[in-house]
């Protein structure tokens, strides 16, 4: 089995993770936002020192069968209003204030589009037709568009956008320097909804030529070092597929999803009904569920609050993060949303941060080691933390940094739970699934304020979106609007789509009868399984149909979960002095959890490190290193 190389590409950090087999082997590296290329190519040189003893990135890409890889760009793009400037093409009859029927979508909408709107009359005979695709457009060029979101209603909506999308070709060829690219949004969805489809279309133009670039760079890159490599996007719907078969919107918070696939795939392993995901991040925490080994998702997912036609996991970001910006508010402590992000990143990073975060209080505590931060990769400042905090925090609120720091731990903890608390209320059966760099840091805290009593903590914490990206398989999703009136056309519906599965998974070279087919009917905002071959039985109120197409691919081993039935005690690797709440200096005793065998256990006050992640466990708290390294917190008493 050739390796596979799994990359998930945040705003702070970039987390790589290779599968050999049985072995994994990780890294981390800074993410570049000047140069997203270069921290992809960071990150593949640091692993290769990891698997050789020495850097060899081309001998890695020689070993590999595919890189799989996630990013968060496309979610940043929007958020910082980075992307093309569009014009929107739409029908005549249709009502523009439809985009702006709730808060938040006026906003959006004026500054991804303004004004550069133009409503044409599609039904018109075809000179006149033609003699406004060519307005239209001339329009919208003296606007000085980039993109062409071409979006038509009614029943013909399909027909009337292919009848532009040949008039504008034929009127200016996609060849000639400076004609402007469209996109027609039967393209992206083929939801009945008009203004949903609509935003989905625009939201989709607009991410295009950021995520294009960047992948279409680090694609280039790659077949520059001559590797075989396929490589393939892992999408917000769980699959993953080549760049050029991927509609950007599909890359909108893929990076939290392959953390939920890595969730997903731990909860079946251990038999856990419900998990409740808490990925920390440098500059948001992501929130998801898992019962019953299922995902919970939206069908009409929301991006930016903006209902989309989109299928997305149910995740929720909050602005409480390992970077984030933590300052005097009045008489009170205020924790982000802003980030310092890896540039400058924490006071503690020693890179001309100026600004205090969570990571800096672990640091003036002791509660973090500076010699061993980043896997050992990063020496961290604690003079710096301890200034950043006085200035910030302890000076305008009287207080010492000692005390000032623990306020902002407490803080901090307090806002993660209550956000957890606002998406999804834990139950008996709750465990935390606590993941990402920070996700360990100080989770028993959050979980006391939570009333939860198990908290696993996965060996790949660090890393765990990266190694959730190897769960997907190659797939295509699609949506057609269907017609009602006879079984006849349902039929000719589902050929079209399974005509189109079959051209796309061979142009990723995956042989279509080797594939599992779901088709599934929508009517009322549910969803229904459904025999394609029998489209007489579908649901009569059935508004459109989707379709996935997965190829199937052989699941690495893993050993089934073994209980630990005679715990022994963990043997600590050292002490650490921690300036505690309540004043003074303890020294607490550090475990480093790869040294401890299957069945070690101890007990809070402790702090446990593992690859590129610490966590410190409060009084009252018990962890058990579990079968394959992952460890179990369980609150005794």
């Amino acid at each position: 089995m050739r390796k596979e190389i799994c990359i998930d590409n945040g705003g702070t950090l970039t987390d790589i993770c290779v599968l050999d087999g049985a072995d994994i082997y990780t890294a981390k590296t800074l993410t570049t936002p000047f140069d997203l290329s270069q921290c992809f190519f960071d990150g593949l040189r640091k692993v290769s020192r990891e698997i050789y003893g020495e850097e060899n990135v081309e001998k890695l890409l020689g070993e590999t069968g595919a890189i799989n890889y996630s990013t968060t760009q496309g979610t940043n793009a929007l958020v910082e209003r980075k992307g093309p400037r569009l014009g929107l093409i739409v029908s005549s009859k249709f009502d523009l204030a439809a985009l702006e029927a709730k808060p938040g979508y006026a906003e959006l909408l004026r500054a991804l589009v303004a004004d550069r709107i133009v409503a044409i009359n599609e039904e018109l005979p075809p000179a006149e037709f033609g003699a406004e695709v060519i307005r239209s457009a001339n329009t919208l060029a003296e606007f000085g568009v980039s993109r062409i979101v071409i979006c038509f209603s009614g029943a013909s909506y399909v027909r009337h956008e292919r009848d532009f999308v040949d008039r504008y070709e034929n009127a200016f060829p996609p060849h000639n320097l400076g004609t402007v690219p469209i996109a027609v949004s039967h393209e992206t969805t083929g939801d009945t909804d008009e203004a949903r489809r609509i935003w989905t279309a625009i939201l989709n133009a607009f991410l295009h030529p950021p995520m294009e670039n960047f992948l279409f760079n680090a694609a280039k890159r790659l077949r520059n070092t001559r590797g075989g490599a396929s490589f393939r996007i892992f999408r917000n719907d769980g699959g993953a597929a080549k760049v050029s078969k991927t509609t950007a919107i599909k890359t909108y918070s893929s990076g939290p999803r392959a953390g939920m696939e890595a969730v997903r795939a731990e909860a079946v392993h251990r038999n856990f009904a419900h998990v409740v995901s808490v990925d920390v991040g440098g500059t948001t925490s992501d929130l998801g569920r898992v019962t019953n080994a299922e995902v919970h998702s939206d069908l009409r997912g929301a991006v930016e609050g903006i209902e989309t036609s989109i299928e997305l996991c149910d995740i929720v970001s909050i602005g409480v993060g390992g970077g984030s910006i933590i300052r005097a508010d009045g008489k009170s402590i205020k924790v982000g949303p802003q980030s310092v992000g890896s540039a400058p990143g924490p006071a503690c990073f020693g890179l001309g941060g100026t600004r205090a975060t969570i990571t800096d209080a672990f640091v003036a505590l002791g509660l973090l080691d500076p010699a061993v931060f980043f896997g050992g990769g990063m020496s961290l400042d604690k003079a710096r933390a301890e200034s950043a905090i006085s200035r910030e925090v302890a000076e305008p609120l009287a207080m010492s940094v000692q005390d000032a720091a623990w306020a902002m731990v407490s803080q901090w903890v307090g806002d993660l739970a209550e956000g957890i608390k606002r998406h999804t209320p834990p139950t008996s059966e709750t465990v935390l699934m606590a993941f990402g760099g920070a996700g360990a840091m100080a989770i028993s805290s959050v979980a006391d304020m939570l009333g939860v009593r198990r908290i696993l903590i996965p060996k790949l914490a660090a890393v765990f979106s990266a190694y959730g990206v190897g769960f997907s398989e190659i797939s295509q999703e699609y949506e057609v609007a269907l017609d009602k009136s006879s079984a006849q056309k349902r039929g000719a519906a589902i050929a079209h789509l399974i005509d189109r599965a079959r051209r796309d998974m061979s142009a990723e070279g995956v042989e279509f009868d080797a594939c599992a087919l779901r088709a599934r009917a929508v009517a009322g905002g549910t969803t229904s399984d459904i025999d394609i071959k029998q489209p007489e039985t579908w649901p009569a109120a059935t508004e459109s149909i989707q379709l996935r197409v997965s190829a199937q691919r052989a699941r690495r081993p893993r050993p089934a979960a073994s209980a630990v039935d005679k715990p022994t005690a963990a043997r600590a690797d050292t002490a650490r002095e921690v300036l505690v709440k309540r004043g003074g200096i303890e020294k607490i005793p550090v475990f480093r959890l790869s040294a401890c065998p299957t069945g070690s256990s101890g007990a809070g006050p402790a702090i446990i490190e593992g690859d590129y992640f610490t966590g410190y466990i409060t009084e009252g708290w018990q962890f058990t290193v579990l079968d394959g390294g992952d460890t179990m917190l369980e609150r005794k008493g």
